[in-house]
């Protein structure tokens, strides 16, 4: 027979009474096996692996069954006869050998099989060998591997959750965290349960999956016999590692939770400088008992959970200082204004998905002035911190002061960006004042380097009004300009003025005038109702987010409750203040107009000019100028100059060379009919002049 198998093995001559000794070195036992006869032969070292006496083996593979259990010879003969029918040269496997005293030993055969020259199988020559020491290293090694991957993947989860903490802002940004699919349940936990200590109380305020909140323990002492309360008082996690000890230690909390299948628990205190602040549960439904290892991740993983919990919730104790900073220098109230629909909204700024927990600097602002008219504000101090709500509160109330004082609306916001650049801040500020008068419509606006202000028309339409404008508050002050420009524009009956910050508008990805755009479109096809499109506005607002706070003012004038009702509008004009001057002659010549008298514009003008320069010249006080439209049997315009003087006017000559002494002869001259009244302690000059008559009933 020639040999067509390719095998390495080959026996001595005089095997098996000499078996190989490089085999026998190696402690492996030799096998020859003919295939056709049924015989196959065994050395003595393979006697002894497979724990056999020389008399006990018989040459016959059948004598193995005694050592070889069936299942394993089954296994054994699968295959050796697949290795037979394949072709294959060789052959290995493991099996295990029942010894004398019942231990069963792994084993491992190598058989090399002998062709004729049709390919038919004659004869194996093999090994055996003893595997049971190479098997337990195998599993050792595989053990320590799977150890060490499970423990690479649990410092890799605690490594990722520090790092996602780092982020975390506020309370419920760590719960978040600890129960992102990303966190804990990677360790393997089925729940999380946390709760921060109170009074000494411990209040839930993370209660695990639905439906595993046990009555009564959403607020427990710390000395109750709950694992999360020994876990605090004795600053030392709890493991329990069975169902069965759950149910012993803690029965009230176990008759709770027995739907949940929980098998295991760890109850980790959260301290933070020797300080318990609260304690944390992780349950688990798939295992019991933890390792050494295992309880010393759990414990650096609540260290580090406790350090992010302690940062979140100095953060939102000092969130909720200042936003309590910030809505104490805001308007507590909102004064109703007579001829006029008013609503503000203000919305903090939404910080790591939390919405309005930012603090800024924007405010609003509602002043009522004599005369009937009214003092809107829109500003925003650059910034979001605590130091913004202040110095937004001191300007507000600065802003307040000097229009309540009577200053024209340029002065206002003259002396405000004075004061601000004398604050002890770096801060500069953004703002609009409008004075409106509502009786006429006429609004005297200033900007600061503020947004236009938008009008809704009744016809639906919304448009932005530009408005010359000079730069923020305090920045003007630094740079020596003062000077602000007054806007003039009316208001219709049913018109509605929308006055915001920056933080309605702006949009990422969207430059400043795309927005202003948007916002037109927004508020044309809102609700009617001022209330109702501010709430839609800051709705609008929470939905797109965004990192700025917004502050929103709506006013709508109110439609007249007679067709020609009496309009009046008052200004007040201080010495040395030569803009106020110039204020007033432009709102007296606006507001003229808009009464239908711009044919006698320049003679009220000049009137009223000659009027408030006698008393700027020979009083030591302010002039207060009144312009009322009265109806009756003729239409009429009226002028009134008070001053705090009792001394009465007089006629004076003037000479040919003379530069007053005019005046009165000028009043007299221009006016219908002139006249002067004690007011108090002062006196108040007047003149009327007559602009149309009244056509009277049709």
């Amino acid at each position: 027979m020639a040999d067509r198998g390719a095998s390495p093995l080959s026996l001595p001559d005089d095997w098996p009474d000499h078996p190989d000794p490089i085999l026998a070195l190696n402690r492996m036992g030799g096998f020859d096996w003919d295939l056709d006869a049924g015989v196959m032969q065994m050395d003595a070292q393979a006697h002894e692996i497979f724990d056999l006496r020389p008399d006990e083996y018989d040459d016959h593979p059948e004598t193995l069954g005694s050592r070889v259990p069936p299942g394993e010879a089954r296994r054994l003969d699968t295959v050796v006869s697949q290795a037979l029918k394949a072709g294959s040269e060789n052959y290995g496997a493991y099996f295990r050998v029942r010894c004398r005293d019942g231990s069963l030993r792994w084993t491992h055969t190598q058989g090399y099989i002998r062709r004729d020259e049709s390919g038919r199988p004659r004869r194996i020559i093999g090994i055996v060998r003893d595997a049971t020491q190479e098997l337990r290293d195998t599993e050792a090694r595989r053990d320590q591997a799977l150890q060490e991957d499970i423990r690479r993947r649990q410092t890799n989860v605690v490594q990722l959750t520090t790092a996602a903490l780092a982020h975390a802002r506020t309370v419920q940004d760590v719960i978040d965290v600890l129960k992102d699919t990303h966190g804990l349940t990677h360790l393997g936990a089925t729940s999380l349960v946390m709760g921060l200590v109170e009074a000494g109380r411990i209040r839930l305020i993370a209660e695990g999956p639905a439906g595993s909140f046990v009555p009564g323990t959403d607020v427990t002492g710390i000395d109750e016999p709950y694992p999360m309360s020994e876990a605090v008082r004795t600053l030392s996690p709890r493991f329990i590692e069975s169902p069965e000890e759950f149910a012993e230690r803690y029965p009230g909390l176990w008759r709770g939770i027995t739907g949940l299948n929980i098998t295991s628990a760890a109850y980790l205190p959260l301290i933070v400088q020797a300080r318990p602040i609260g304690a944390m549960g992780l349950l688990y439904s798939d295992r019991r008992g933890f390792t050494a290892e295992e309880r010393n991740i759990l414990v650096a993983l609540g260290s580090s959970i406790s350090q992010s919990l302690q940062r979140a919730m100095f953060y939102e104790q000092e969130m909720d200082l200042a936003q309590g900073l910030q809505q104490a220098m805001l308007p507590r109230t909102i004064p109703s204004v007579p001829g006029a629909d008013l609503a503000v909204r203000y919305r903090a700024a939404s910080i790591g998905g939390s919405p309005g927990r930012d603090i800024g600097g924007d405010w609003y602002d509602l002043i009522p002035l004599p005369g009937g008219r009214v003092g809107a504000v829109i500003g925003d101090v650059q910034g979001h911190d605590t130091h913004a709500a202040a110095v937004m509160g001191q300007l507000r109330i600065v802003l307040r002061a000097y229009a309540a004082e009577g200053h024209p609306p340029a002065t206002v916001m003259a002396r405000a960006s004075v004061f601000l650049d004398e604050l002890d801040t770096d801060r500069s500020a953004t703002c609009l004042y409008a004075e409106a008068d509502l009786s006429t419509g006429v609004l005297q606006v200033v900007r600061a380097g503020h947004l236009d202000p938008l009008v809704r028309r009744t016809d639906g339409s919304c448009r932005r009004v530009p408005v010359p404008g000079g730069l923020p508050l305090g920045l003007s002050a630094e740079f020596g300009r003062l000077d602000y420009p007054v806007g003039t524009m009316e208001l219709d009956p049913g018109d509605i003025l929308l006055l915001c910050t920056d933080g309605l508008v702006e949009q990422p990805g969207a430059d400043l005038d795309d927005g202003m755009e948007a916002l037109s479109a927004l508020v044309a096809a809102g609700p009617d109702d001022v209330r109702d499109l501010a709430d839609r506005l800051i709705d609008v607002a929470g939905e797109r987010g965004g990192g700025d706070d917004v502050a929103l003012l709506l006013l709508r004038r109110r439609a007249l409750d007679s067709a020609r009702p009496d309009g009046r509008l008052k200004q007040r004009v201080t010495p040395g203040d030569p803009e106020a001057l110039a204020e007033t002659r432009r709102m007296i010549r606006t507001t003229v107009g808009t009464w239908g008298a711009g044919e006698r514009a320049d003679e009220i003008e000049l009137v009223a000019d000659e009027m408030i320069t006698n008393v700027l010249m020979h009083t030591e006080g302010s002039a207060v100028v009144t312009l009322r439209a009265l109806t009756g049997s003729e239409r009429r315009v009226r002028v009134e100059v008070e001053d705090s003087s009792s001394a009465l006017p007089r006629r004076r000559e003037a000479g040919e060379s003379g530069v007053s002494g005019r005046g009165l002869l000028l009043i007299e001259t221009l006016t219908d009919v002139w006249g002067v009244e004690a007011r108090g302690g002062g006196k108040c000059v007047w003149s009327e002049f007559v602009v149309a008559k009244d056509p009277g009933p049709a």
